[in-house]
């Protein structure tokens, strides 16, 4: 399955954002991209996405830079709810609100838009994880979609975030998983 460059209104989403992810645009950008790449690989070649998952993956993470937390969850879901309330989605907001806050989870989701935020789970992981988890797709698919959309730093500040909340809060290490 090639690789998809471009996804309805994801780039038009975070662009706004671009002064808060200063340096880190581009890595975030990539990192929704290749995210976005395996939710379609992962839905077996599907070629539209669930209109929920685009409209919560530009928020993902957000609330890194914007909030300046490594609890970083709630922000994205406020910077979510007011992108939707802007154009008139608010009618997304609850399956949004489940794909942002539940993408981190360690275990299957089962709850509400299980399928949507199951999907996008395994892909942000796949990612997340350089593919040591790849709930199934292949190192080629893996390879192609990094060439596409390169690294550019966003592991390392994963890392260094990782890091710095651990000295900050070493009771809470990573506030933003969900067993």
């Amino acid at each position: 399955m090639p690789v998809q460059n471009t996804f309805a209104g994801v780039d038009e989403a975070l662009g706004p954002f671009a002064p808060a992810l200063g340096r880190d645009f581009v890595a975030y950008r990539n990192h929704i991209h290749r995210a976005l790449n395996h939710c379609l690989a992962l839905a077996g070649g599907e070629t539209t996405l669930p209109a929920a998952v685009l409209l919560a993956v530009p928020f993902h993470d957000l609330g890194i830079w914007t909030d300046r937390t490594f609890d970083y969850l709630g922000p994205s879901v406020r910077l979510a709810r007011a992108h939707l309330a802007a154009r008139g989605l608010e009618a997304h907001a609850a399956e949004v609100e489940a794909l942002i806050t539940e993408h981190h989870k360690v275990r299957p989701y089962r709850g509400p838009f299980a399928a949507s935020v199951e999907l996008y789970r395994q892909a942000d992981w796949v990612d997340v994880s350089l593919g040591m988890v790849r709930f199934g797709l292949s190192g080629a698919h893996l390879r192609a979609v990094r060439a596409a959309f390169p690294d550019a730093g966003f592991h390392w500040r994963l890392a260094t975030l990782s890091a710095r909340q651990l000295l900050r809060a070493p009771l809470k290490p990573l506030p933003m998983f969900r067993w």
